[in-house]
């Protein structure tokens, strides 16, 4: 999708409300889409010029929930909410209701991004001392560690023996 500057939709916002032409005529006129100049004329009357500027934000939980009281409350369609609450992409709400629906207000609050972590911190080695100063405690968990790297020594040892090797180049006569 194209992303357009505000200086162009506030001169196709005004070209609508001149009333000089349809949002089908002036989208085709300029190649975008009529629902998305429909929108720009909605955000643009509701909020003015900040209607029209790019945002991005996150929203809480309770805003979310406040909104979507607001549409079920007034009966308001996605676009029009959207509108009278300056959310960008209205699509958001059908969203925002099955969380909703789902799992209540914990469903809308805002979760972690991106892949969870798989992997476990490693173990670090054992505090050094003079193994006189050690209990049984620490040797025994410092065996277990040493027991645990050789482990990993040996099976990586293997893995690489077991790695076919290239194919050498068959030298002509």
């Amino acid at each position: 999708m194209a992303k357009f500057d505000e200086h162009f939709k506030l001169s196709l916002v005004q070209q609508y409300l001149n009333g000089t032409a349809g949002y089908k005529s002036i989208a085709k006129e300029h190649g975008i889409d009529h629902e998305a100049l429909r929108r720009w004329v909605l955000a643009f009357q509701s909020h003015g010029l900040d209607g029209l500027k790019k945002k991005f934000s996150h929203y809480s939980a309770e805003f979310k929930l406040l909104v979507l009281q607001h549409m079920w409350d007034n009966a308001l369609a996605l676009g029009q909410t959207a509108a009278l609450f300056n959310i960008r992409n209205p699509s958001s709400l059908i969203n925002w209701e099955r969380e909703y629906r789902r799992a209540g207000l914990n469903g809308l609050a805002a979760r972690p991004r991106g892949r969870p972590k798989s992997m476990s911190v490693a173990p670090s080695p054992p505090e050094s001392k003079p193994d006189e100063e050690k209990s049984r405690e620490d040797l025994q968990v410092e065996l277990d560690y040493l027991r645990m790297e050789n482990a990993y020594l040996k099976k990586l040892q293997a893995l690489v023996q077991a790695r076919p090797k290239p194919a050498s180049p068959k030298k002509r006569r």
